[in-house]
């Protein structure tokens, strides 16, 4: 029997669009590094998010390229052409099978993309600026292609929507292409897509516009669009937290059905931009929770971290690293067995966990990413 103190992770959720989601944890997107080099889904992929869809009400995906420059990392599966349908449709089916929704994570990893896993070793952004030394120097995207990566997010979505996902989120945190564009420090264009905060913000808005547009035209209402972002950047220039709530601002008036906020640590604290000392997440969910709902993430290991974090008032928790760690973390407290969860990366267990190799000797060979890991 389930401990009742924990029935608030389990009350369904509904979006604005009527969608209910079964409880209050999803599986955050997290790169998997186990897809085929051709970009299609592997077996491997397919068991690995099947044996961790049984208990979240919705899965994220790892992020998925929209054009053929924007992969960022080796395995990643591709959304860039309608060949890749029916990959991605097995990926959805899987998840739905086993009654969680699915959301594919769509994105272009900018200037972030090791050169050689894009066509010509062409690195691009939203200016010539490299994300720290000894990174390559990026091309300047022209006028055109700008527009024309912003149709693929579009395009991306149409697929998406054809492969049977319930739902997409855009990926404009982590260091990636949106989010450069967002930031004064990967943007130093002087055009209409840079320059003032408004022009730096222009990129993500007409992305959302984009993927909206797909949606009205191959989806009905039940389709979900999601955005996930970063709040701050450590560089100067850098995104602040000022920065930040303007672009949630922005976001808020696109009708959204979540704000998704990248965080290693759902309690970390602000660094600049606003005399707030409270958690970033409870600063956004303060300025848009009643207009948006938002999405939570961070280093919750235990029910309790989880319970903690629901009593923020945040509706959504995303669970990262702890569902690899356990797979079962969702099932053990509803089964009223959360003493039982591990929150520390058994290095004996992968057979038995369900994780791809490229994936796991990732794991094993980063110190501090897992618990677990020294």
């Amino acid at each position: 029997m389930m401990n009742e103190k924990y029935a608030p992770l389990f009350k369904p959720f509904s979006f604005k669009n009527g969608v209910e989601l079964k409880n209050r944890i999803v599986m955050a997107p997290m790169t998997n590094f186990s897809s085929n080099p051709d970009g299609t889904v592997t077996d491997e992929e397919i068991r690995y998010y099947e044996r961790r869809s049984g208990g979240v009400g919705m899965v994220i995906t790892a992020c998925t390229n929209v054009t053929a420059n924007g992969k960022g990392f080796p395995g990643e599966f591709a959304g860039d052409t309608d060949e890749m349908i029916p990959s991605l449709r097995r990926l959805a089916e899987a998840i739905k099978a086993k009654g969680s929704k699915a959301i594919l994570q769509i994105f272009h990893g900018g200037r972030e993309v090791p050169p050689e896993l894009v066509p010509n070793g062409d690195v691009v952004s939203a200016s010539d600026i490299p994300s720290a030394e000894g990174k390559p120097v990026p091309r300047l995207l022209t006028t055109s292609e700008v527009e024309s990566i912003i149709r693929d997010f579009g395009e991306a979505t149409r697929r998406a929507i054809e492969a049977g996902y319930d739902g997409v989120e855009i990926h404009g945190a982590n260091g990636y292409l949106i989010q450069q564009f967002f930031s004064p420090h990967a943007n130093r264009r002087e055009d209409e897509w840079g320059g003032s905060l408004e022009k730096r913000m222009a990129f993500p808005l007409a992305v959302v516009d984009s993927v909206k547009k797909a949606v009205a035209e191959h989806a009905d209402d039940s389709f979900i669009v999601g955005y996930r972002f970063s709040p701050e950047e450590p560089e100067t220039p850098g995104i602040t937290m000022a920065d930040t709530l303007c672009l949630v601002d922005a976001l808020s008036e696109k009708e959204l059905d979540y704000l998704h906020v990248s965080l290693m640590d759902f309690w970390s604290e602000p660094r600049r931009g606003v005399d707030d000392t409270r958690p970033r997440i409870e600063i956004i969910q303060e300025r848009t929770g009643d207009r948006v709902p938002v999405i939570g993430v961070g280093s919750i290991y235990t029910a309790e971290d989880a319970l903690k974090a629901v009593q923020t008032g945040v509706p959504l928790i995303a669970l990262g690293r702890e569902l690899i760690i356990d797979p079962d973390w969702v099932q053990k407290i509803e089964q009223g067995k959360e003493t039982e969860i591990v929150t520390k990366i058994d290095k004996a267990k992968q057979k038995e966990l369900v994780v791809p190799d490229p994936l796991w000797n990732a794991i094993i060979n980063s110190p501090g990413w897992f618990p677990g890991v020294e």
